[in-house]
Protein backbone atom coordinates (compact mmCIF):
# COMPACT_ATOMS: atom_id res chain seq x y z
CA UNK A 1 0.00 0.00 0.00
CA UNK A 2 1.29 3.24 -1.07
CA UNK A 3 1.43 6.46 1.89
CA UNK A 4 0.48 9.76 0.30
CA UNK A 5 1.12 13.05 1.28
CA UNK A 6 -0.28 15.91 0.85
CA UNK A 7 0.11 17.33 -2.77
CA UNK A 8 1.71 13.92 -4.05
CA UNK A 9 0.14 11.40 -6.39
CA UNK A 10 0.19 7.65 -7.24
CA UNK A 11 -0.80 5.54 -10.45
CA UNK A 12 -4.04 3.12 -9.97
CA UNK A 13 -3.92 -0.08 -11.32
CA UNK A 14 -7.19 -1.17 -10.69
CA UNK A 15 -10.31 -0.56 -13.15
CA UNK A 16 -12.57 -0.43 -10.51
CA UNK A 17 -11.85 1.67 -6.81
CA UNK A 18 -13.57 2.25 -3.39
CA UNK A 19 -12.55 5.65 -1.96
CA UNK A 20 -13.30 5.70 2.60
CA UNK A 21 -12.44 8.19 5.02
CA UNK A 22 -11.93 6.92 8.40
CA UNK A 23 -13.26 10.47 10.71
CA UNK A 24 -13.63 9.83 14.24
CA UNK A 25 -17.16 11.97 14.06
CA UNK A 26 -20.54 11.39 12.12
CA UNK A 27 -19.60 12.35 8.19
CA UNK A 28 -20.33 11.47 4.83
CA UNK A 29 -18.88 11.56 1.82
CA UNK A 30 -19.35 12.60 -1.64
CA UNK A 31 -17.48 13.49 -4.90
CA UNK A 32 -17.71 16.14 -7.77
CA UNK A 33 -17.23 15.03 -11.42
CA UNK A 34 -15.22 18.03 -13.10
CA UNK A 35 -14.64 18.52 -16.80
CA UNK A 36 -11.36 20.42 -18.21
CA UNK A 37 -11.67 24.24 -15.98
CA UNK A 38 -12.26 21.93 -13.04
CA UNK A 39 -16.07 22.75 -13.47
CA UNK A 40 -18.64 20.06 -13.30
CA UNK A 41 -21.15 19.69 -16.86
CA UNK A 42 -23.86 20.22 -14.59
CA UNK A 43 -25.45 19.69 -11.27
CA UNK A 44 -26.11 15.98 -11.99
CA UNK A 45 -21.96 15.73 -11.42
CA UNK A 46 -22.47 15.99 -7.52
CA UNK A 47 -22.95 12.62 -6.90
CA UNK A 48 -24.12 12.14 -2.75
CA UNK A 49 -26.42 10.99 -0.12
CA UNK A 50 -29.64 12.72 -2.16
CA UNK A 51 -28.48 11.96 -5.80
CA UNK A 52 -26.46 8.59 -4.90
CA UNK A 53 -26.09 7.20 -8.78
CA UNK A 54 -23.78 9.59 -11.29
CA UNK A 55 -21.94 8.26 -14.71
CA UNK A 56 -19.59 5.77 -13.39
CA UNK A 57 -19.63 6.78 -9.48
CA UNK A 58 -21.97 5.33 -7.06
CA UNK A 59 -21.97 6.89 -3.04
CA UNK A 60 -23.18 4.20 -0.46
CA UNK A 61 -24.47 4.94 2.29
CA UNK A 62 -23.06 3.31 5.63
CA UNK A 63 -24.02 -0.73 6.34
CA UNK A 64 -22.79 -2.19 9.37
CA UNK A 65 -19.44 -1.41 10.73
CA UNK A 66 -18.84 0.28 7.00
CA UNK A 67 -18.76 4.00 6.74
CA UNK A 68 -19.82 5.87 3.32
CA UNK A 69 -18.20 4.81 0.54
CA UNK A 70 -17.85 6.28 -3.12
CA UNK A 71 -17.15 3.39 -5.71
CA UNK A 72 -15.74 4.64 -8.64
CA UNK A 73 -15.47 2.68 -12.13
CA UNK A 74 -12.98 4.34 -13.93
CA UNK A 75 -13.71 2.67 -17.45
CA UNK A 76 -17.58 4.27 -17.09
CA UNK A 77 -16.27 7.68 -16.24
CA UNK A 78 -17.20 9.62 -19.16
CA UNK A 79 -14.34 10.63 -21.60
CA UNK A 80 -14.95 14.51 -21.42
CA UNK A 81 -15.00 14.00 -17.44
CA UNK A 82 -10.97 14.80 -16.19
CA UNK A 83 -11.21 14.53 -12.88
CA UNK A 84 -13.48 12.91 -9.56
CA UNK A 85 -12.98 14.65 -6.77
CA UNK A 86 -14.00 13.53 -3.42
CA UNK A 87 -15.72 15.45 -0.57
CA UNK A 88 -16.41 14.56 3.27
CA UNK A 89 -17.86 16.61 5.70
CA UNK A 90 -19.32 16.29 9.19
CA UNK A 91 -23.01 15.88 10.41
CA UNK A 92 -21.95 17.11 13.99
CA UNK A 93 -23.34 20.43 14.82
CA UNK A 94 -20.88 22.94 16.26
CA UNK A 95 -17.64 19.85 15.47
CA UNK A 96 -14.53 20.58 13.05
CA UNK A 97 -12.26 18.21 11.64
CA UNK A 98 -9.66 19.78 14.05
CA UNK A 99 -11.26 18.62 17.10
CA UNK A 100 -12.35 15.45 15.45
CA UNK A 101 -8.90 14.28 14.76
CA UNK A 102 -6.73 13.17 11.55
CA UNK A 103 -9.19 11.69 8.71
CA UNK A 104 -7.82 8.86 7.12
CA UNK A 105 -8.66 8.41 3.01
CA UNK A 106 -8.16 4.87 1.53
CA UNK A 107 -8.35 3.71 -1.87
CA UNK A 108 -8.88 0.21 -2.38
CA UNK A 109 -9.42 -2.42 -5.22
CA UNK A 110 -12.42 -4.25 -6.12
CA UNK A 111 -11.56 -7.31 -3.36
CA UNK A 112 -11.22 -4.49 -0.61
CA UNK A 113 -7.45 -4.49 -1.12
CA UNK A 114 -5.99 -1.08 0.15
CA UNK A 115 -4.07 0.43 -2.82
CA UNK A 116 -3.62 4.08 -1.35
CA UNK A 117 -4.01 5.66 2.23
CA UNK A 118 -3.62 9.60 2.81
CA UNK A 119 -3.56 10.85 6.60
CA UNK A 120 -4.59 14.46 6.73
CA UNK A 121 -3.17 17.38 9.24
CA UNK A 122 -3.00 20.69 9.48
CA UNK A 123 -6.74 20.79 9.77
CA UNK A 124 -8.63 23.25 12.10
CA UNK A 125 -11.94 24.80 11.83
CA UNK A 126 -12.84 23.17 8.73
CA UNK A 127 -16.14 21.28 8.72
CA UNK A 128 -15.75 20.31 5.00
CA UNK A 129 -12.76 19.10 3.21
CA UNK A 130 -11.28 17.50 -0.11
CA UNK A 131 -9.03 14.40 0.74
CA UNK A 132 -8.38 12.68 -2.49
CA UNK A 133 -9.17 13.73 -6.33
CA UNK A 134 -8.95 10.62 -8.67
CA UNK A 135 -7.38 12.23 -12.33
CA UNK A 136 -6.28 11.01 -15.86
CA UNK A 137 -3.35 11.75 -16.75
CA UNK A 138 -2.51 10.62 -20.34
CA UNK A 139 -5.10 8.34 -20.92
CA UNK A 140 -3.91 6.42 -17.29
CA UNK A 141 -5.64 7.31 -13.61
CA UNK A 142 -4.18 8.40 -10.99
CA UNK A 143 -5.11 9.65 -7.24
CA UNK A 144 -3.61 12.66 -5.56
CA UNK A 145 -3.51 13.57 -2.10
CA UNK A 146 -5.27 17.36 -1.83
CA UNK A 147 -6.38 17.49 1.98
CA UNK A 148 -7.73 20.94 1.44
CA UNK A 149 -10.53 22.01 3.52
CA UNK A 150 -13.22 24.89 3.02
CA UNK A 151 -14.27 27.05 5.92
CA UNK A 152 -16.76 28.00 4.13
CA UNK A 153 -18.48 24.74 4.12
CA UNK A 154 -20.91 22.76 1.29
CA UNK A 155 -22.19 25.76 -0.48
CA UNK A 156 -18.90 27.48 -0.95
CA UNK A 157 -17.20 24.52 -2.20
CA UNK A 158 -19.97 23.69 -4.54
CA UNK A 159 -19.79 27.21 -6.50
CA UNK A 160 -16.00 26.86 -6.58
CA UNK A 161 -17.03 23.99 -8.95
CA UNK A 162 -19.96 25.68 -10.92
CA UNK A 163 -23.20 24.69 -8.88
CA UNK A 164 -24.61 27.70 -7.73
CA UNK A 165 -26.39 25.96 -4.71
CA UNK A 166 -26.47 30.06 -2.96
CA UNK A 167 -28.86 31.23 -5.53
CA UNK A 168 -31.39 28.21 -6.51
CA UNK A 169 -34.20 29.95 -6.72
CA UNK A 170 -37.18 28.51 -4.42
CA UNK A 171 -40.57 27.09 -5.57
CA UNK A 172 -43.42 29.76 -5.40
CA UNK A 173 -45.68 29.72 -2.47
CA UNK A 174 -49.16 29.04 -4.06
CA UNK A 175 -51.13 30.95 -0.74
CA UNK A 176 -49.43 33.72 -1.29
CA UNK A 177 -49.53 33.52 -5.28
CA UNK A 178 -53.40 33.36 -4.62
CA UNK A 179 -54.37 36.30 -2.69
CA UNK A 180 -55.42 39.23 -4.22
CA UNK A 181 -52.64 42.05 -4.25
CA UNK A 182 -53.88 45.32 -4.55
CA UNK A 183 -52.15 47.52 -7.46
CA UNK A 184 -49.45 50.18 -5.98
CA UNK A 185 -50.10 53.41 -5.78
CA UNK A 186 -48.60 55.00 -9.32
CA UNK A 187 -46.27 57.46 -7.44
CA UNK A 188 -44.39 55.01 -5.17
CA UNK A 189 -44.69 51.28 -7.44
CA UNK A 190 -41.04 49.93 -6.00
CA UNK A 191 -42.35 50.63 -2.35
CA UNK A 192 -45.75 48.61 -2.22
CA UNK A 193 -45.26 46.19 -5.39
CA UNK A 194 -43.12 43.52 -3.17
CA UNK A 195 -44.83 40.30 -2.99
CA UNK A 196 -44.80 37.79 0.29
CA UNK A 197 -41.48 36.77 0.82
CA UNK A 198 -41.17 33.39 -0.46
CA UNK A 199 -40.40 30.06 1.50
CA UNK A 200 -36.74 29.00 1.96
CA UNK A 201 -34.77 26.46 -0.56
CA UNK A 202 -35.59 22.53 0.28
CA UNK A 203 -32.03 22.08 0.02
CA UNK A 204 -28.39 23.85 -0.02
CA UNK A 205 -29.57 27.04 -1.84
CA UNK A 206 -30.97 29.95 -1.01
CA UNK A 207 -33.88 31.77 -2.53
CA UNK A 208 -32.77 34.57 -4.78
CA UNK A 209 -35.60 35.80 -6.73
CA UNK A 210 -39.50 35.87 -5.70
CA UNK A 211 -41.93 34.45 -7.00
CA UNK A 212 -44.15 36.16 -9.69
CA UNK A 213 -47.31 38.26 -8.51
CA UNK A 214 -50.38 39.90 -10.20
CA UNK A 215 -49.05 43.31 -9.34
CA UNK A 216 -48.96 45.83 -12.68
CA UNK A 217 -45.80 46.61 -14.48
CA UNK A 218 -43.89 49.47 -13.05
CA UNK A 219 -43.80 52.96 -14.84
CA UNK A 220 -41.93 53.11 -18.22
CA UNK A 221 -38.73 54.89 -16.04
CA UNK A 222 -38.23 52.24 -13.52
CA UNK A 223 -36.45 49.70 -16.20
CA UNK A 224 -33.60 51.95 -16.64
CA UNK A 225 -32.55 51.59 -12.47
CA UNK A 226 -32.34 47.82 -13.19
CA UNK A 227 -30.03 47.22 -15.90
CA UNK A 228 -27.09 45.19 -15.02
CA UNK A 229 -23.81 47.46 -14.32
CA UNK A 230 -21.29 47.34 -16.92
CA UNK A 231 -18.24 44.91 -16.62
CA UNK A 232 -15.57 45.95 -14.08
CA UNK A 233 -12.82 48.27 -15.43
CA UNK A 234 -9.10 47.21 -15.01
CA UNK A 235 -7.98 48.79 -11.84
CA UNK A 236 -6.43 51.98 -12.58
CA UNK A 237 -2.46 51.74 -12.46
CA UNK A 238 -0.96 52.79 -8.75
CA UNK A 239 -4.49 52.29 -6.67
CA UNK A 240 -6.68 49.81 -6.73
CA UNK A 241 -10.14 48.68 -6.73
CA UNK A 242 -12.83 46.38 -5.11
CA UNK A 243 -13.97 43.04 -6.70
CA UNK A 244 -17.19 42.45 -7.53
CA UNK A 245 -19.09 38.94 -8.15
CA UNK A 246 -19.25 37.73 -11.46
CA UNK A 247 -17.18 40.58 -12.59
CA UNK A 248 -13.83 39.49 -12.78
CA UNK A 249 -10.91 41.76 -12.97
CA UNK A 250 -8.81 41.67 -16.29
CA UNK A 251 -5.02 43.11 -15.12
CA UNK A 252 -2.26 44.54 -16.77
CA UNK A 253 1.04 45.04 -15.42
CA UNK A 254 1.33 46.77 -11.86
CA UNK A 255 -2.30 47.10 -11.97
CA UNK A 256 -3.49 46.80 -8.17
CA UNK A 257 -6.93 45.46 -7.12
CA UNK A 258 -8.03 45.78 -3.56
CA UNK A 259 -9.26 42.25 -2.13
CA UNK A 260 -12.45 43.50 -0.93
CA UNK A 261 -15.93 42.44 -2.17
CA UNK A 262 -19.29 44.88 -2.34
CA UNK A 263 -20.00 46.04 0.63
CA UNK A 264 -16.68 45.82 1.81
CA UNK A 265 -16.51 42.69 2.99
CA UNK A 266 -12.46 41.34 2.69
CA UNK A 267 -11.32 38.32 1.66
CA UNK A 268 -10.30 35.71 3.76
CA UNK A 269 -9.76 32.52 1.53
CA UNK A 270 -8.05 33.11 -1.54
CA UNK A 271 -6.20 30.85 -4.17
CA UNK A 272 -3.72 31.65 -6.52
CA UNK A 273 -3.57 29.35 -9.76
CA UNK A 274 -1.21 30.15 -12.19
CA UNK A 275 -0.66 27.76 -15.90
CA UNK A 276 1.17 27.77 -18.79
CA UNK A 277 1.42 25.80 -22.09
CA UNK A 278 4.42 24.43 -23.79
CA UNK A 279 5.48 26.27 -27.13
CA UNK A 280 4.40 23.41 -30.22
CA UNK A 281 6.96 22.53 -32.30
CA UNK A 282 7.01 20.71 -35.74
CA UNK A 283 8.81 18.01 -36.57
CA UNK A 284 8.69 14.93 -38.88
CA UNK A 285 6.58 13.15 -36.72
CA UNK A 286 3.99 16.12 -36.58
CA UNK A 287 4.03 18.57 -33.77
CA UNK A 288 4.77 17.66 -30.07
CA UNK A 289 5.37 19.77 -27.11
CA UNK A 290 7.97 19.93 -25.21
CA UNK A 291 7.76 19.36 -21.58
CA UNK A 292 8.30 22.30 -19.34
CA UNK A 293 8.87 21.79 -15.28
CA UNK A 294 7.92 25.12 -14.16
CA UNK A 295 7.69 25.55 -10.08
CA UNK A 296 5.04 27.67 -9.21
CA UNK A 297 5.89 29.54 -5.00
CA UNK A 298 4.81 32.03 -2.80
CA UNK A 299 7.60 33.74 -0.81
CA UNK A 300 6.75 35.73 2.60
CA UNK A 301 8.07 38.94 3.88
CA UNK A 302 8.53 40.17 6.83
CA UNK A 303 9.22 44.20 5.79
CA UNK A 304 12.66 42.90 3.58
CA UNK A 305 13.25 39.78 5.17
CA UNK A 306 12.86 36.38 3.99
CA UNK A 307 10.46 34.73 6.58
CA UNK A 308 8.97 31.54 5.26
CA UNK A 309 8.42 29.64 1.63
CA UNK A 310 5.84 27.51 -0.12
CA UNK A 311 7.03 25.27 -2.80
CA UNK A 312 7.19 21.75 -4.25
CA UNK A 313 9.85 20.75 -1.45
CA UNK A 314 8.04 22.78 1.42
CA UNK A 315 3.93 22.34 0.74
CA UNK A 316 2.76 24.53 3.47
CA UNK A 317 4.00 27.24 5.86
CA UNK A 318 4.82 26.65 9.20
CA UNK A 319 2.02 28.82 10.67
CA UNK A 320 -0.10 26.53 8.01
CA UNK A 321 -1.70 30.07 6.15
CA UNK A 322 -0.11 28.95 2.65
CA UNK A 323 -0.85 25.68 1.21
CA UNK A 324 0.96 24.95 -2.47
CA UNK A 325 -1.47 22.18 -3.78
CA UNK A 326 1.57 20.22 -5.76
CA UNK A 327 4.02 20.10 -8.44
CA UNK A 328 2.82 20.06 -11.97
CA UNK A 329 5.87 19.27 -14.45
CA UNK A 330 4.70 19.34 -17.51
CA UNK A 331 2.33 22.08 -17.92
CA UNK A 332 -0.22 19.58 -19.80
CA UNK A 333 -4.02 20.24 -19.96
CA UNK A 334 -6.19 22.78 -19.37
CA UNK A 335 -6.40 25.01 -16.65
CA UNK A 336 -4.40 26.04 -13.39
CA UNK A 337 -1.22 23.61 -13.66
CA UNK A 338 -0.40 24.86 -9.85
CA UNK A 339 -2.29 26.44 -7.32
CA UNK A 340 -1.33 28.14 -4.06
CA UNK A 341 -4.24 28.49 -1.57
CA UNK A 342 -3.55 31.52 0.78
CA UNK A 343 -5.73 31.52 4.31
CA UNK A 344 -5.52 35.79 4.71
CA UNK A 345 -6.21 35.53 8.36
CA UNK A 346 -3.89 32.97 9.40
CA UNK A 347 -0.73 35.03 7.85
CA UNK A 348 1.34 35.97 10.40
CA UNK A 349 0.58 39.89 11.37
CA UNK A 350 4.69 40.54 10.51
CA UNK A 351 4.26 39.39 7.40
CA UNK A 352 3.35 42.25 5.06
CA UNK A 353 4.12 40.58 1.53
CA UNK A 354 3.75 37.51 0.09
CA UNK A 355 5.27 37.59 -3.67
CA UNK A 356 4.26 34.85 -6.40
CA UNK A 357 7.05 33.89 -8.14
CA UNK A 358 7.45 30.93 -11.10
CA UNK A 359 10.84 28.88 -11.93
CA UNK A 360 11.91 26.50 -14.25
CA UNK A 361 13.72 24.21 -12.83
CA UNK A 362 15.31 22.75 -15.85
CA UNK A 363 16.57 26.33 -17.02
CA UNK A 364 13.95 26.80 -19.95
CA UNK A 365 12.95 30.11 -20.57
CA UNK A 366 9.72 31.33 -20.85
CA UNK A 367 10.50 32.17 -24.95
CA UNK A 368 9.21 28.26 -24.85
CA UNK A 369 6.07 28.82 -23.02
CA UNK A 370 2.96 30.43 -24.25
CA UNK A 371 -0.38 31.15 -22.29
CA UNK A 372 1.63 31.76 -19.18
CA UNK A 373 -0.55 33.56 -16.26
CA UNK A 374 -2.07 33.92 -12.79
CA UNK A 375 -5.44 34.32 -11.31
CA UNK A 376 -7.16 35.22 -8.11
CA UNK A 377 -9.57 32.73 -7.06
CA UNK A 378 -11.90 33.14 -4.07
CA UNK A 379 -13.44 30.28 -2.42
CA UNK A 380 -17.00 31.32 -2.64
CA UNK A 381 -17.27 33.52 -5.98
CA UNK A 382 -14.49 32.11 -8.52
CA UNK A 383 -11.99 34.24 -10.41
CA UNK A 384 -11.93 37.58 -9.28
CA UNK A 385 -8.75 38.73 -11.63
CA UNK A 386 -6.52 36.97 -13.87
CA UNK A 387 -3.12 38.66 -15.37
CA UNK A 388 -1.87 37.18 -18.43
CA UNK A 389 1.78 37.46 -19.81
CA UNK A 390 1.86 38.54 -23.43
CA UNK A 391 4.60 37.24 -25.14
CA UNK A 392 8.11 34.89 -24.58
CA UNK A 393 10.34 36.70 -22.59
CA UNK A 394 14.42 35.10 -22.14
CA UNK A 395 14.56 34.30 -18.78
CA UNK A 396 14.33 31.42 -16.79
CA UNK A 397 12.33 32.59 -13.74
CA UNK A 398 8.96 35.30 -13.79
CA UNK A 399 7.89 37.36 -10.75
CA UNK A 400 3.95 37.14 -11.81
CA UNK A 401 1.79 39.09 -8.47
CA UNK A 402 2.16 39.73 -4.97
CA UNK A 403 -0.03 40.35 -1.92
CA UNK A 404 0.53 43.00 0.06
CA UNK A 405 -0.85 44.08 3.46
CA UNK A 406 -2.28 47.97 3.51
CA UNK A 407 -3.46 48.44 6.87
CA UNK A 408 -6.02 45.41 7.75
CA UNK A 409 -6.88 45.41 4.04
CA UNK A 410 -4.74 43.19 1.61
CA UNK A 411 -4.20 44.31 -2.04
CA UNK A 412 -3.07 41.82 -4.96
CA UNK A 413 -0.66 43.54 -8.06
CA UNK A 414 -0.06 41.93 -10.93
CA UNK A 415 4.07 42.62 -11.67
CA UNK A 416 5.21 40.26 -14.63
CA UNK A 417 9.04 40.61 -14.36
CA UNK A 418 11.42 38.71 -15.52
CA UNK A 419 14.15 37.06 -13.59
CA UNK A 420 16.62 34.12 -13.90
CA UNK A 421 16.49 31.90 -11.25
CA UNK A 422 15.96 28.15 -12.14
CA UNK A 423 14.76 27.39 -8.31
CA UNK A 424 12.79 29.48 -5.49
CA UNK A 425 16.01 29.89 -3.92
CA UNK A 426 17.99 31.12 -6.60
CA UNK A 427 15.08 33.65 -7.43
CA UNK A 428 15.29 35.14 -3.33
CA UNK A 429 18.14 37.51 -3.70
CA UNK A 430 16.03 39.33 -6.63
CA UNK A 431 12.75 39.91 -4.74
CA UNK A 432 13.37 42.33 -2.27
CA UNK A 433 12.91 45.25 -4.48
CA UNK A 434 9.65 44.18 -5.02
CA UNK A 435 8.77 44.66 -1.20
CA UNK A 436 6.77 47.35 0.00
CA UNK A 437 5.53 48.89 -3.39
CA UNK A 438 2.35 49.88 -3.61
Amino acid sequence: MIQLTKGTNAPLQATQVTVTVDVNANADLSALLLAAGGKVRSESDFVFYNAPQGPGVQCKSPSGSTGWQVVVDLDAVPADVEIVRLVTSIDDDGLTFGQAGQPVARVSDQSGTPLVEFTMTDLSSETIVMPLELYRRQGAWKVRAVGQGYAGGLVALLGDHGIDASDDPAPAAPAAAASPVPPPPPAAPSQTSTPAPPPPAPTYGQAATPPSSPVPPPPPAAPQASTPPPPAPAAPSGGGVNLTKGRPVSLTKGQTVNLVKDGGTKLTMVRMGLGWDAVKKGGFFGSREVDVDLDASAVLFAGTQVADLAFYNNLTTKDGSIQHMGDNRTGEGEGDDEVVAVDLTRVPVHVDTVIFIVTSYQGQTFEQIQNAFCRLVDHQDGELARYTLAGGMPFTGMVMAKLTRDGGTWQFTAIGDGIQAKTPLDALPQLERYVGKR
